[in-house]
Formats: C-alpha cells, structure tokens, sequence
C-alpha cells in the first residue's frame, strides 16, 4: 500500500495527538517535524524517532502532506508556502481567523492542485454521523430548532501558558474561536447552514483581548432557529451539548454521545409528548471514536490520505471549513453591533 509521508508544522501541545493519529493509519507514515523552536522540534523528533527538519523547506522536501499545529493566525502563511510547495495541508481548527485569510488558504490550493483539510474531529463520531444522517433522511421531520452549547471553563494559568491564547492577532477570538468552534461546526453542518445571529460576547473572568463567555440567538437556511453558546468562564466546565428538535422528535449529543434519542411518526405521538422512561440513552454501541481526540484525529487523518490516493475531496474540505469560521465572524460582529442581526451573507464585504 502506497503511504501518505505526512510532516509535522509545530510542536506545541497537540502535535503528539496528530503524531499518534498518523502513526495508526496504515495508509500514512509520519515523516519528520519543523518547528521555529529548534529545541521543541527536536524533542518530538526523538520521542518518535523521526527527522528535524532545519526549515519548512527541508520538511516539505522529504514528505508528501504537512499537517499545521501552529497557533490559528499562522495557519495561512505555512498553508500558502506548502501549496506553492506541491504539498497537501491538514490544518488544525479553525482554518484561519480571517475571512480573508481562510479564502486565500482555500484558493491557493485549489490552484495548486493540493487537497485541503481542516480539523474537525467531532464530525467523525458515530452518534454525530447517525444524528447528521438521520436529519437529512428526514427522520425527524422538518427541523424546528437546533442549539449547541459549550460551556467550558479554562484557568488563568490556561491562557498564561502560551503568549499567543486569547489575543486578537493570534487567537483570532476566544471560547468561539478557539473552544466552541468544534460544536459551532457539529450545529451548522447538522442544521443545514446557518443565514444570520444576533449575539452578544463578553470578557466575564479572565485577563485577556477576547472573549471568554458568548451566546446568539441563530436562523438556519431552513428557517429554524436556535442557540449557539460558548465560553471558557463557566467552572467547573460540562460536557460539550447538540440538542436537535423536529416535528417527528428530538435527539440531544453530549460528549458526543447519544443521551436522548425520540421520534416517532405524528400518528403515533402522545398529546402531552413522550414519558421521561423512553427519554434515556438509547444506548448505541461504545465505538471507538467516542473514546479519545486521538482516536477521532486518527480517522480524520485516515480519511484525507484516502482524499489524497483517491484524488477526492476530504470529508471536511477547506471549503467546507469555511462555514464554521463565518458563523463565528458573524457572531463577533453582532456584537460589535450591539446584538443587531448579521447575515453571514454580509461577510465578505465586510473582509
């Protein structure tokens, strides 16, 4: 079987989770790792037995895909260089903390002829996969609300750990940004699209350029409603949440796990809505993918070296990522405005 050589760009606290995704996909072959911190690089170099590249020219020389996990306002210098390169990119979330920035990453590699993928692990999830595919077969009827809800909490010793957390220049934004961005993609991709917010942010407990705590209040292109919450000030933190409300029921995520799982036909429905008995985890099969972000990289990764074999395009595209990044650009600049309504039409004249 031909083997994707893949290359590590940045050494920071989550390459070892992209290190190990690529080490477990037999059709990829982890290579070597640059980063700007010779000492780093070097480190995870040894730890994996693999090269240390001196620069990211020397990197793209010995591999075939470079993977990025460096901080979010850096992701479209390397991804432009690469392109240029010939090489393909998988970057972390988000693609990038600008409109502008993410179209050039996108085009730039769409001129190259390389694939582009953007992290988002979550979407790789059994129950997410069942949820999106029984949404779009219309087993819940048509689609009346749809809310998301990432109520995180993150230490001052969190941001204080690297220069780059919570700054504008870098970060690009906060516990959307950075944290819900995961959920906000889950919400948008399940839904169908989502056409406007009206949001408010804030900055409630932590010393820092962005925000810690967000909510908006969003209309899908479907014409449901529903809730986008994020925040980084919520201690002691909970469990990542979808809740999906159609006509035919109702399916709520956490973690993504399954918890409740009801629909029936209309006919069928009870006049005062289903008992709390038939409201407990529907109890699907433990899969792997639920288990650990690891794991989850590790069949993203699976998934764009078949991109890239198979001469397709990845399961979350460059493209693709797009849409996540507008709703939260969307959100900041409602509430730039106050709380006043922002169509992500608007965007780009707003690049």
């Amino acid at each position: 079987m031909k083997k994707i050589r893949y290359g590590i760009v940045g050494c920071g606290s989550i390459h070892k989770t992209h290190a190990d995704g690529i080490r477990g996909v037999d059709s990829a072959e982890l290579t070597g790792f640059y980063d700007t911190d010779f000492e780093r690089s070097a480190k995870a170099a040894e730890a994996y037995g693999v090269t240390k590249a001196n620069s990211l020219e020397e990197l793209f020389g010995m591999v075939d895909a470079v993977t990025i996990c460096l901080p979010s306002g850096l992701h479209a210098d390397v991804t432009i260089l690469a392109a240029r390169a010939g090489k393909h990119v998988l970057t972390e979330k988000p693609l990038e903390i600008t409109l502008a920035k993410a179209t050039m990453m996108v085009e730039e590699c769409e001129r190259a002829g390389v694939k582009l993928g953007c992290i988002s692990q979550h979407r790789f999830a059994k129950d997410m996969q069942r949820l999106k595919a029984a949404v779009d077969a219309g087993e819940l009827g048509k689609l009346i609300q749809g809310d998301s809800f990432t109520k995180w909490f993150r230490s001052p010793s969190y941001y204080e750990s690297a220069g780059w957390r919570g700054t504008w220049a870098m970060d690009g934004g906060g516990a959307l940004m950075n944290q819900g961005v995961h959920y906000v993609d889950m919400i948008q991709w399940i839904m169908g699209g989502v056409k406007s917010v009206q949001a408010r942010t804030s900055t409630m407990i932590h010393t820092i350029e962005v925000e810690d705590t967000a909510l908006a209040i969003v209309e899908y292109n479907n014409g449901a409603i529903g809730i986008i919450q994020g925040s980084t000030s919520l201690y002691p933190g909970l469990g990542e949440r979808l809740e999906i409300h159609g006509t035919k029921g109702t399916v709520v995520i956490e973690s993504d796990r399954a918890k409740i799982w009801v629909t029936k036909e209309p006919a069928e429905q009870e006049p005062f809505g289903a008992t709390m008995q038939m409201m407990k985890d529907h109890n699907l099969p433990e899969d792997a993918s639920t288990k650990s972000w690891s794991e989850a990289h590790r069949l993203q990764i699976e998934d764009f070296s078949g991109a890239i074999l198979e001469d397709r395009e990845p399961a979350i595209s460059g493209r693709a990522a797009l849409e996540p990044l507008k709703v939260i650009l969307a959100i900041y600049e409602s509430s730039k405005r106050d709380g006043a309504k922002v169509d992500l039409a608007e965007l780009g004249s707003l690049a």
